[in-house]
């Protein structure tokens, strides 16, 4: 009886796995038709996300944007005009009598013939008759005797040329050179892109010539890490911290002598000049905006420097205190503590202890607000404070002037 019922069982069990075999089998066929049949639209908004293409898709492509940006960029090297002795600074004394003692007495170190300086740095060409972006730090500014060399081309392909400087500016530290190019070569040039439309977290490139020419032609990358920065750096021919504001930030290692080349966004697009690295930390470097360049990069070709326009005042924001003492009705405005002589402000008749509470039709609370209303006018432009002078609402028109270099 035990034996029949498991017969059954056995029988029952086969017939279920058999019934099941037969609805997948019908069930195939209708899963395949469906899949031909399906427009490739349909197809297509059903695809995962992460099936679409990725970097990971693309091994090569950052190594297709060096290679395509690396004839663009150019090692540069600078000699500096020695700068002549005075017969004390040869070991010799103003006293004739005191040869003797100088001849036998005298520190032969202080004796050495002077040495010929030299910088270096980077640079991109952005024009096919040699016209080259860099920073104003490498190359210095034009008239100061230098002599600049540009290499092009890579590694085996090298060629040299000299340059000169079209224009600089040292408070944005921009330079623009002119490759002297008497064979009418062309040039491989890389694009400019949009620092704007920059992303923080995209992937950058940086192309340069760290620790000099032996490793020029030099690529690391990383990402933008940060927008908007702003660093303080030793200005070594005034000792006087300069300020440098709206830098990018990037992760990508930025070298000593990587200092004007490009950094790239993945489309191989400049959208920084690479310009200083954060001494005390690892993988913190620091480039100027595109941007901030094209915005410039007209007038430094076409007049060899950048207008900033300029009232001549130093000025400060209103405190509670303050507000109240010159009987102002509120905290509206900044107070002119001092004229500069000759200025456009001392032109105009704007004095200090006045409170400037409109420039055109913008209304100013703080210092930040000046600047940037002058940010949007250029030497030669009129425009019209109003200010407050001793509880008296005056108009005052003042033709702006260029802010003068050692001022920046």
């Amino acid at each position: 009886m035990r034996v029949e019922k498991r017969i059954v069982s056995v029988l029952v069990l086969v017939g279920i796995l058999l019934a099941f075999s037969g609805v997948i089998a019908h069930l195939s066929p209708m899963v395949a038709s469906t899949k031909e049949v399906a427009p490739p639209g349909e197809i297509a908004s059903i695809m995962p996300a992460s099936l679409t293409p990725t970097l990971v898709d693309q091994p090569y492509v950052i190594a297709d944007i060096a290679e395509m940006a690396s004839p663009a960029t150019v090692f540069i090297a600078v000699e500096w005009p020695v700068a002549e002795q005075t017969p004390n600074q040869r070991g010799l004394t103003q006293d004739p009598f005191n040869f003797f003692f100088d001849f036998w007495f005298s520190d032969p170190f202080t004796n050495r013939p002077p040495v010929q300086q030299r910088s270096a740095g980077s640079g991109f060409i952005i024009d096919e008759t040699g016209i080259v972006l860099t920073n104003q730090h490498v190359v210095g500014n034009k008239g100061d005797g230098q002599t600049i060399t540009v290499v092009v081309g890579g590694p085996g392909l090298e060629r040299e040329y000299e340059a000169e400087i079209i224009g600089s500016d040292s408070s944005l530290d921009l330079a623009v050179l002119q490759i002297v190019n008497e064979d009418n070569d062309l040039f491989a040039t890389v694009p400019l892109g949009d620092s704007d439309e920059s992303r923080v977290g995209e992937w950058t490139i940086a192309i340069g010539n760290p620790y000099g020419e032996a490793l020029h032609h030099t690529v690391t990358v990383g990402v933008l890490s940060a927008k908007g920065r702003e660093i303080n750096i030793m200005d070594r021919e005034t000792g006087r911290a300069k300020v440098y504001k709206n830098l990018m930030q990037t992760d990508a290692a930025i070298n000593s002598g990587n200092s004007g080349g490009p950094l790239l966004n993945i489309k191989g697009e400049v959208i920084g000049i690479n310009t200083a690295v954060h001494a005390g930390a690892q993988g913190i470097g620091f480039a100027i905006p595109i941007n901030v360049v094209k915005d410039v990069l007209d007038e430094l070709i076409t007049t060899g420097k950048v207008s900033v326009a300029w009232i001549g005042i130093y000025h400060q924001n209103l405190t509670e205190s303050t507000a109240s003492q010159l009987r102002l009705p509120d905290q509206k405005g900044v107070l002119i503590t001092d004229i500069v002589q000759d200025s456009p402000a001392s032109k105009a008749g704007l004095k200090a202890w006045d409170v400037i509470r409109r420039i055109n039709d913008r209304d100013i609370f703080t210092t930040a607000d000046v600047a940037d209303e002058l940010a949007g006018h250029k030497s030669g432009d009129e425009i019209l404070i109003t200010v407050m002078r001793q509880g008296e609402v005056i108009l005052i028109p003042v033709t702006l002037g260029d802010k003068p270099a050692h001022l920046r």
